[in-house]
């Protein structure tokens, strides 16, 4: 991954790849029309002294399916041939605005890493909808920002499977935080017979309860389209929960509302079906950068295991 800027006739480029971890940052200096400055210094190249994470990535990147829809498979660095199947934790962003599929280390392919290590084959997908393919990919899911997102999560979770027999389909779990976390409560509640589990933070869960010129790009104006909203909202959906769920949401959050788990919630509650709510005070959208971040991870795993092995989770701390 290449990023740059420039100014005057300075030229700063910086590059990240997906086996090194931090950047590799170099200055150099350029003509007005962006070329080499004839018998100018050398490059010079500027250190990084960032803290080097102890985990290191085993990943592997390729395009599934018919689609070649973009994935990245972490598996756990001790799994070796003809081990145990592991359970299969899918971790998408999977919306518009956002790719996770990347040619760099980020703090996404780290936390994929780390529950990788806690005995899952973690798997990532960049499906419709999602930047990097065009416009045409980007406007398949104009009116219904669920249907083919999760559509092309079950058909990467498969082709992947196809392609890894380690893979566990019999227990299978998924978590996201804001629109991957509407699509983690929407996988359990559309999708029981691929979804075992869920964890969803911060999700949308009535798309009216957003800023509107956001989802009136994808959705239409709510008064002449209302068949989109509703189609990309799970409040109706409540009565057909038949997997765990667990909500997770910040009281402070003023992107997406705690009125969307507070309202799945109820709905739940009313058809009968049992969920786990966590409420986080104080909590905005944003991923805290403390230790909450970790107590928080902790959390998604102690559940994740409870429903997909079988036994309480010993939570690294």
């Amino acid at each position: 991954m290449h990023s740059g800027a420039f100014s005057g006739s300075t030229f700063v480029h910086t590059t990240r790849t997906l086996d090194q971890p931090g950047s590799h940052t170099t200055v150099h200096r350029l003509t007005e029309d962006g070329r080499p400055e004839p018998n100018g210094p050398a490059p010079v190249e500027i250190s990084s002294h960032v803290q080097r994470p102890l985990l290191q990535l085993r990943v592997e990147s390729v395009a599934v399916g018919p689609r070649e829809l973009r994935t990245h498979l972490f598996l756990p660095s001790w799994h070796k041939a003809g081990d145990a199947q592991l359970p299969v934790l899918v971790d998408p962003y999977g919306g518009p605005a956002m790719q996770k599929v990347m040619a760099e280390q980020t703090s996404h392919t780290l936390v994929s890493q780390w529950f990788a290590e806690q005995g899952f084959a973690v798997l990532v997908t960049d499906g419709a909808g999602t930047p990097g393919r065009g416009p045409r990919w980007e406007k398949e899911i104009y009116g219904d920002l669920i249907g083919p997102t999760l559509d092309d999560q079950v058909a990467a979770l498969h082709a992947t499977a196809e392609r890894h027999p380690e893979l566990d389909l019999d227990r299978v779990g998924i978590r996201g935080w804001s629109f991957s976390g509407t699509l983690a409560a929407a996988a359990v509640l559309r999708r029981p017979d691929t979804f075992h589990a869920a964890v969803a933070g911060a999700p949308l869960t009535d798309q009216h309860l957003y800023d509107a010129c956001w989802k009136e790009r994808f959705l239409g104006l709510p008064d002449q389209y209302p068949e989109h909203y509703e189609l990309s909202s799970l409040l109706a959906d409540a009565p057909k929960l038949s997997r765990p769920l667990l909500l997770m949401h910040g009281l402070s959050d003023d992107n997406v509302f705690v009125a969307n788990t507070l309202q799945l919630s109820s709905a739940l509650l009313a058809a009968g079906k049992p969920h786990e709510v966590a409420p986080l005070s104080g909590m905005t959208h944003a991923a805290p950068t403390n230790d909450t971040f970790a107590r928080l991870l902790g959390h998604q795993l102690e559940f994740l295991q409870r429903h997909l092995v079988g036994r309480p989770a010993t939570v690294p701390c």
